[in-house]
């Protein structure tokens, strides 16, 4: 009996960190298959682009900058075509498209070569990101997506630390071929996520009649002002992001005596406190007037956070380091709540049949916060100190609070296109 109660303890606690069988599971398994690759690609691509391509350090991060740039740009595009030929054939040939791209990075040995490869790999990313999330709206209902969309996010941070502990071992080989091999890891890794799409039903992509007014009236989804203010907001929210890989590490390093290996121990508190809490934390998320109330304590939480990093300047190295825990797992807390918000949000307030199109233009919040944060964080934190971190702090609680307002305009409009709709065409009677 003692045996039978612990593996159902065991069922219970095993299917709060893996989503249910079917397709659910199965995105879930596209994500760690590529998430692996993407892990060892990140610890090691500016060593690699720098010792074995032979490109400048400024060189790389202009590269990149142009690449990210054109990526939030392809999107939108490459969402509306997903849109229009269906998301998991799209999906499928983006998986392919990113493997590719990154293949190619292993003969490029120029500066202009190397920015076509990256351009073409951010592209591919960017669309791919918005094909997955239009394939994910298509097979799952629109209560059960934000929960879904935990258990992705804990697949992703557990996939990335694995990738990230064999990009570790090629960097203590410190060899070319070391190098060579976790960037073909990588373009195999988005094969398997091709293939493992590929067991995902197609998704039908026709439009309802009512929604496909929606069509005819906006050429796109800039026209939706709506909802580019909430795609705005929630781009300012995701400075946050930048946080954990530059701006605390620089603020550790610049601005307290804190000891330097703390910069890992942060990045392992963040990455295993997403893989064990997200799925938790967004539970509460079923839709949009919870969803404002998430972000809204995200940024209440978020403020604090700030105070307390500013708090470790200028005390003594294990002081600091206490200070800089509490402040990390403040923050933590604040992004899983943003995450779950902003997941319901840029769902619901989304047309059913432009998913891909609004996904791609929603995404392109990740790509923006990454090019311009490091910058942002940059002056405010190196430069400014405490009150950088409170102003930080400020603008973020400003945003979340702002979210609100935004979201029910966004909702209104989608509620008055809807009767505008009822009215020029009528539901013929039976």
């Amino acid at each position: 009996m003692t045996n039978r109660v612990v593996r159902v303890a065991g069922t219970a606690k095993a299917s709060r960190l893996v989503p249910p069988a079917g397709p659910q599971r199965v995105l879930a398994g596209a994500q760690l298959a590529n998430s692996v690759g993407d892990g060892a690609y990140y610890v090691t691509s500016a060593l690699y682009f720098t010792h074995v391509v032979g490109l400048a350090p400024a060189r790389v991060g202009l590269g990149l900058t142009v690449a990210w740039a054109v990526g939030s740009v392809v999107g939108v595009p490459l969402g509306r075509l997903a849109d229009r030929r269906g998301p998991r054939g799209t999906a499928v040939l983006l998986a392919l498209a990113t493997g590719a791209a990154v293949a190619s990075f292993l003969i490029v040995r120029g500066f202009v070569p190397f920015v076509l490869a990256a351009c073409a790999y951010a592209s591919a990313q960017s669309g791919l990101a918005a094909a997955r999330q239009a394939l994910l709206a298509g097979l799952i209902p629109a209560g059960e997506r934000t929960g879904l969309l935990a258990h992705l996010q804990s697949t992703l941070n557990a996939g990335l630390a694995v990738g990230a502990g064999l990009g570790g071992l090629a960097l203590r080989a410190g060899t070319q071929a070391a190098y060579l091999g976790v960037f073909a890891l990588d373009a195999v890794s988005f094969l398997l996520c091709a293939a493992v799409l590929l067991r995902l039903p197609s998704v039908t992509t026709a439009p309802a009649p009512r929604e496909a007014v929606s069509q005819e009236r906006g050429r796109s989804v800039l026209h939706d002002r709506p909802y580019v203010v909430v795609t705005f907001l929630n781009t300012v929210l995701l400075l946050r992001m930048p946080l954990l890989s530059l701006g605390i590490p620089l603020w550790i390093t610049e601005r307290t005596d804190a000891p330097t290996w703390l910069v890992s121990a942060l990045f392992v508190l963040n990455t295993g406190a997403v893989m064990v809490f997200q799925v938790r934390m967004a539970r509460g998320v079923t839709g949009l007037a919870t969803a404002t109330r998430a972000i809204r304590r995200s940024g209440l939480v978020m403020l604090a956070s700030c105070a307390v990093f500013a708090l470790s300047s200028g005390v003594s190295p294990w002081t600091a380091a206490g200070i800089l825990v509490a402040g990390a797992l403040l923050q933590v807390v604040a992004e899983m709540l943003q995450s779950a918000g902003s997941w319901q949000l840029g769902f619901d307030l989304a047309p059913a049949d432009r998913m891909g199109e609004y996904q791609g233009f929603f995404g392109t919040g990740v790509t923006v916060a990454r090019t311009m944060g490091p910058l942002v964080l940059t002056a405010l934190l190196v430069g400014w100190g405490a009150a950088g971190w409170l102003l930080l702090g400020g603008v973020m609680l400003a945003a979340s609070y702002a979210m609100g307002p935004a979201t029910r305009w966004a909702a209104g409009r989608r509620v008055t296109a809807a009767a505008e709709v009822a009215v020029t065409h009528p539901v013929p009677a039976c």
